[in-house]
This record gives C-alpha cells, structure tokens and sequence, in this order.
C-alpha cells in the first residue's frame, strides 16, 4: 500500500507577466493577484509517496540555499528551509528519504536538495542516503545551460549531484529504482529533457506534471509561461498529454499552484480542458444528485451541472456540493426569489444558475 502527502517547501513571488507569457494581465490577473511589484506568489510543492517502507520524494522546491539578495529578488519566504519542516511534520528527517526524483534542474525545483544558504560556505548537499533521479536530457542542459537559460540553473550542482555517487540517469519510461509502479513521460517544450513521472496509487493514477502544467490556470492548453524555451511544442505537448489523462482519469499533481495540491482534469470541449476536484465517477454521481424529483429543481439543476458545472472554479464547484447538500424546499425558495441564502457564497452560485436557466432555456 503506497501513502503520499502533499508537502509545502519554500514559497517564491515571480513576475505575472512571466508566469503567463503572452496572455495579457487583464486575464490573468483573475487567476493568479500580483502584488505591488507585480509578481504573483507561488508555492514550491513536493510529493512525499511512501510505498513499502521506502520515501520516495518528488523534488524538493527553491529550498533556502539563495543568498539573502536573491532571496528577495524572487521572493523566496521564508529564510529557513521550509522542506524540511514539512518532512518533520510527518516524523521524517532529510537523511530518511530514499529516492528524490527531480523533474529537471531550475532552481525552484532542484533548490532544495542543497542545506540553507550561510555566510561563506559552499553549497552542501542534503539527502545523504538518498538516490538522484533525473532525466539524460534534463542532466545535460544543467551541464550545458544556454544563454537564455543559463540563470535557472545552480552552477554547482550537478557536480555535487555526480560526485555523491548516487545519480542516476534515465532515458527510458521506467527504472528498476523505482518499479514498475512509475512511469516517466518527457516534454521538451519548457526545458529539454522535462521528466513527468505518473504514479499507480491505490485510488487511481496521479502524475507530477512539473513545469508543464504548473498550476490550475495553466491547465487552459493555450497558456504558457515566458520562461518555456517553445511554447508552441509545449501546447502540442500538453494539448496530447491532456487528451490521455483527462480520459485515463489521472490526477495532476500541481507544483507551483498556491492553493491547491492536486486535481482530476476534464475535457469540456475538443483540445479544451478544466480541473475538477472530481473523477468521472464521482461526477456521474454528482450529475444524478441533481434530479431531485421536484420539476422546478431538475430544469435548473441537472442541465447546469451538464454543461456549466466544469467551467466553475475547483472552490466553486464544492459549493455546488454543498448546494446539492440543501434541503429541496429552501432550494425553491431561493431559486425562485421568495428568500435569500444566509450563506452569500451559496446565495451567489444560486443566481448564477438561475442565469444559466434564464439564458438556456428548455
């Protein structure tokens, strides 16, 4: 039986309009508030799977190894090493964890793997029992950066990573370190050699889709950020992979989304896809909780969770559980304008279907 647990490293703040390359503010400004100098704030996520006795880690975020001017320039927080007191929190210390499988080797996904940065000393290596997995090709862009990439890397880390002697580098789609259990997909549309690994969990499949899919917003196949080095083959990329998952039902594990961990995928029309907090199963059964048995109710309620209920937020579209959750009489009520709901959130949702019915009418 595999466990795993979403765990918090360092946060960083990156400017908006990198984040979300060519999409202008007025859009993106409603997914992600920038702050007074126009960054966004981002969390720096990590995986912990524990399967049969062994911690496998899923990389290990910006960390603390910055020096206090980079610090503020990207806005790492807080000074201290956060991973490693997200792994306290779950009784585990750094020299526990057996497998750290890097996706690729920026800064903000590598970090990590070093101790706090202190005044004079060199970058030091944490994880001391720990085996390295990353991707040939992700291995030979941090050896040999370009130009325009050069910044995103940590000069000496891939020689503390070789000289550790616990590197390992994959070409294929698995690795006996590993098991049969994951599985590496590769895209090539942020960096070269990007590694996504998909885990067979207990209760369905998930994969670490890294700087594919940073977040919830990114999940729309035409955003992509400034800093992927072609953004045309990254949407082709996550254009397939989208198709695969949304139909494999496989959630994504989300490692710069500053709200939420993970979530199931849905296709909502061709090549267009939202995040959803539910598996298809749980939607079919969401879908069959609107019928109600009361007319009135069912023309307002089934045909909004067929056709609008993927198109609300992953907040917004818990509300609609809870919604479901009322009693039928008070549904009426507000729907129909005899009461409001006490609960503005419920209350506001409630107009929004009113709307749907309004302007799709049966």
């Amino acid at each position: 039986m595999k466990r795993y647990f979403s765990l918090l490293g360092n946060a960083q703040a990156l400017d908006g309009g990198a984040m979300f390359g060519n999409v202008p503010k007025a859009l993106w400004h409603h997914w992600l508030k920038a702050d007074d100098k126009n960054r966004v704030h981002l969390a720096c996520r990590c995986l912990l799977v524990q399967d049969n006795g062994r911690n496998i880690l899923f990389e290990a975020g910006v960390g603390a190894f910055f020096e206090p001017k980079l610090k503020t320039r990207f806005g790492v927080a807080p000074n201290e090493h956060v991973l490693l007191q997200s792994l306290a929190a779950h009784g585990l210390d750094h020299t526990d964890i057996d497998v750290v499988v890097l996706s690729h080797l920026h800064f903000d996904h590598a970090g990590g793997v070093l101790a706090e940065w202190e005044k004079r000393a060199a970058p030091a290596l944490l994880f001391p029992k720990a085996q390295f997995v990353v991707s040939e090709m992700a291995w030979q862009r941090a050896k040999h950066p370009h130009p325009r990439d050069r910044a995103s890397f940590i000069a000496e880390l891939p020689d503390l990573l070789e000289q550790s002697q616990r590197l390992i580098r994959v070409q294929e789609d698995q690795h006996s370190v590993l098991g049969a259990d994951y599985r590496f997909h590769f895209s090539q549309g942020h960096t070269p050699g990007l590694m996504l690994t998909e885990i067979a969990l207990d209760d369905g499949p998930m994969v670490f889709v890294s700087d594919l899919i940073p977040g919830m917003p990114w999940v729309h196949v035409p955003v992509t950020m400034g800093y992927d080095r072609a953004a045309e083959l990254l949407i082709d990329e996550k254009t397939r992979y989208l198709n695969d998952w949304s139909h494999r039902d496989v959630r994504l594990f989300y490692t710069h989304d500053p709200a939420v961990a993970y979530t199931h995928v849905a296709q909502v029309a061709p090549n267009r896809f939202m995040p959803t907090p539910f598996s298809k199963d749980q939607l079919a059964k969401l879908k069959w909780r609107t019928r109600r048995g009361m007319l009135e109710l069912d023309l307002l309620l089934l045909p909004f969770a067929e056709t609008h209920l993927l198109t609300l937020s992953v907040e917004k579209q818990h509300d609609f559980v809870r919604l479901l959750e009322c009693a039928d009489q008070d549904l009426q009520a507000w729907f129909t304008g005899q009461k409001s709901c006490d609960d503005p959130t419920l209350n506001e949702l409630c107009v929004v279907i009113r709307d749907h019915a309004k302007h799709h009418p049966h």
